[in-house]
């Protein structure tokens, strides 16, 4: 389905895009200085599924409303390493911290833009996105909990 995007709802995309392209970079650089494997293979998941909201943005800003396949994500095989990354020396529980962090934020940023779009299916395909972006936060949060990263009282 083609859609004609305002301005505004244009906006809101390209924020969303750089929003994806931090998390792919961010979850790239960190499956390398991850010390724990479960860890590593938490974060080589998230930064495919983040390719795969990068690819739905970028269709989104064609024109293009994407159909939505619950539980499907593919790779765009893009290469983000242009980004410097932080030292290795950081540990599991700052990088669970920031990815955290990270996922909370760009829930959030696609709740407000959710809102600002006229179209319901450019709408659904945005929930979509968030409540992929909430299992992320959940899966970082349970792993965190497990390893006692994470108390909750």
């Amino acid at each position: 389905m083609q859609v004609t995007l305002t301005q505004k709802e244009r906006m809101f995309l390209e924020d969303q895009k750089s929003h994806e392209q931090i998390c792919i970079e961010k979850y790239s650089n960190y499956v390398n200085m991850a010390k724990d494997n479960q860890l590593k293979q938490i974060c080589k998941n998230h930064e495919q599924i983040e390719r795969h909201h990068l690819d739905t943005i970028n269709q989104l800003l064609s024109g293009n409303v994407p159909q939505m396949n619950q539980g499907q994500s593919q790779s765009s095989g893009q290469n983000m390493s242009n980004i410097q990354s932080v030292t290795s020396s950081i540990s599991d529980k700052d990088i669970c911290s920031d990815l955290l962090m990270t996922e909370k934020y760009v829930s959030g940023a696609y709740d407000t833009a959710i809102f600002e779009f006229k179209d319901t299916e450019v709408r659904d395909v945005l929930n979509h996105i968030q409540k992929e972006e909430q299992k992320h936060g959940e899966a970082i949060f349970k792993y965190m909990e497990s390893k006692g990263m994470y108390n909750v009282q």
